[in-house]
């Protein structure tokens, strides 16, 4: 494991490191929606969403990336994809609920199942999709918050996993997930204070982010992530299943290793706005 970890590491990091900080944000665009499209359908399998539905619910994802990204209006004017379109974006939300629950009403006989059916295909749109869309959000505040995100997330992982299994102890909350423990959630946060200050001094000093806040951001950063986590696991573990799929061999599916940034990202770009670091 602790090789499978190392690996994807040494592949995946820096090749995502050249593709957000070399390529124009449209390319970041694109990239989140594929990531939407592979997340959402292994939460649409575990839960065993099928046929039609299912593949109303992807579409909806990838309008909902798009709703969160900026397009020319008039000259000097920004307005959201559902904007141009006549929707605010809680209206995309009424939306996708009613031509959701049409769906089930027209296309699937009988009310059995009709809550869940219903309920499992828009948490997905608004667990996943909706979430990611804040990074558009903070990539057109510049890529160093991309940046600034991922590698405090990553931090926070590794750092969790180490003092996890390194020093173990008591248990974080064995009912959702039973390998977690409280140095890991020490451990987590502890990464993303650390992983902050890295990345403020190394790799985005160019961003107007003073070292103190850069790492109160981080130690956020690392607290919720470990909350997105348990989260993810809480699903796992009411759909009966251990990794969303096996994409990654040892490592799970993109569900698995999105689960952290899921909530971190809009918890990031609040704080963001808080600390008057972003308008």
């Amino acid at each position: 494991m602790h090789r499978k970890r190392l690996i994807i590491a040494f592949i995946i990091l820096p090749l995502a490191y050249f593709y957000i900080t070399k390529l124009p944000a449209v390319y970041f665009l694109f990239l989140l929606i594929a990531v939407t499209a592979v997340a959402q359908y292994e939460f649409y399998s575990m839960y065993r969403v099928k046929g039609l539905l299912k593949y109303t619910g992807l579409a909806f994802g990838a309008v909902t990336i798009l709703a969160f990204s900026p397009q020319p209006s008039l000259p000097g004017e920004s307005r959201l994809v559902g904007t141009a379109l006549g929707f605010q974006p809680f209206d995309l939300f009424a939306v996708l609920f009613i031509v959701i629950a049409c769906m089930r009403l027209f296309f699937k006989r009988g009310p059995e199942s009709s809550l869940l059916d219903t309920a499992t295909a828009v948490t997905a749109i608004v667990y996943i999709p909706w979430l990611l869309g804040y990074q558009i959000y903070l990539r057109n505040q510049g890529y160093e918050w991309i940046i600034f995100l991922y590698g405090c997330v990553w931090a926070s992982d590794s750092l969790a996993y180490y003092m996890g299994k390194g020093i173990g102890g008591r248990k974080l909350y064995e009912a959702i997930s039973p390998n977690k423990t409280v140095a890991g959630a020490v451990g987590s946060i502890a990464g993303g204070a650390a992983g902050a200050v890295i990345l403020k001094t190394i790799f985005i000093s160019s961003i107007a982010l003073p070292l103190f806040t850069a790492v109160g951001l981080g130690i956020i950063t690392g607290a919720v992530t470990i909350i997105g986590d348990l989260v993810e696991s809480m699903f796992k573990r009411d759909a009966g299943i251990k990794d969303s799929s096996n994409i990654f061999p040892g490592h799970g599916g993109v569900l698995d290793k999105i689960d952290g940034v899921l909530f971190a990202g809009p918890v990031l770009y609040w704080a963001a706005i808080v600390f008057g670091l972003i308008k």
